[in-house]
């Protein structure tokens, strides 16, 4: 199923976004329009529906910059001090952009009625906007969190291998060279060399193989006790990486660093690692 899913998730995904989105355009522009006539006020029946429509066709072009942005600086443990802030930058360049377009749209509906559209005073709207919009651009945020989260558990949840009821271990449970991983429909196992890092993520950590995660109900320090130390070292509060993957260290002007793995992705480096994983890194 998780295979079905997957050849088709590129259209099921902004499927999603145009059904939720619709859908709310078409219940606000009812519910606008039954206010007015509640309170006396003759409404022309298209006027809500171009204020709500034209909210939410420019929102769904604006969705994947969102996400995005996101991909690019992730609200994650060990990132999250350091990109916040450009997400609140981003918040405000996302309310720009919605409400311009918003308007424009307006105006082009109103203006085929040979009527005209009036905004009201920008720098009052604008605050009345970003209130609304500031909202909307973090509940995207949060609702594709939720939802990677909840693939990575359709997706395969790892284990510690535990000791057999009867006879000895054929591998050192203390210090395991392979993960079990459990998902909706088969077991395997995970070689523990095929870990590019590990990352914290609430309760768990998140094993990286392949382009994939893997969540493992552990800590940090945990899981650190139970790898090789030769091959695995801590980089940074929330990561661990394993170092056969690490081909460059990019050092900050922060004092930090960025390590960049074989496949291309980068991973922060705190300051008070750099110094130990130069040293293993040419070991």
């Amino acid at each position: 199923m998780l295979a079905r899913y997957q050849r088709y998730r590129r259209f099921v995904e902004p499927g999603l976004w145009i059904v939720f989105l619709c859908m709310q355009a078409l219940t606000n522009s009812r519910i606008s329009w039954l206010d007015q006539m509640r309170q006396g006020t003759h409404l022309e029946w298209w006027k809500p529906v171009v204020w709500e429509w034209s909210s939410c066709m420019v929102l769904l072009l604006l969705i994947p910059a969102v996400i995005g942005f996101e991909r690019r600086l992730p609200l994650r443990w060990g990132l999250m001090r350091r990109n916040l802030r450009w997400h609140f930058i981003a918040s405000v360049v996302f309310c720009l952009v919605h409400v311009s377009a918003m308007v424009a749209l307006r105006k082009l509906a109103y203006f085929s009625q040979n009527q005209d559209y009036n905004f009201g005073n920008w720098w009052h709207e604008l605050g009345y906007e970003y209130l609304k919009d500031i909202r909307t651009y973090f509940a995207i945020i949060i609702a594709v969190s939720f939802y990677r989260l909840i693939l990575l558990r359709w997706q395969g949840e790892a284990s510690l291998l535990q000791e057999p009821d009867i006879g000895q271990p054929v591998e050192s449970v203390e210090r395991p060279e392979r993960f079990l991983v459990r998902t909706l429909g088969k077991e395997f196992l995970l070689p523990a060399a095929e870990i590019e890092w590990i990352q914290a993520w609430g309760n768990y950590v998140n094993l990286r193989v392949r382009g994939h995660d893997y969540p493992l109900r552990s800590t940090m320090a945990a899981i650190e006790r139970r790898i090789d130390p030769k091959r695995f070292v801590r980089i940074h509060r929330s990561y661990i990486a394993n170092l056969d993957f690490v081909v460059e260290i990019e050092p900050l002007d922060s004092g930090d660093a960025r390590a960049k793995l074989r496949d291309g992705q980068q991973i922060p480096v705190s300051r008070r690692y750099r110094d130990e994983l130069r040293k293993l890194a040419v070991l």
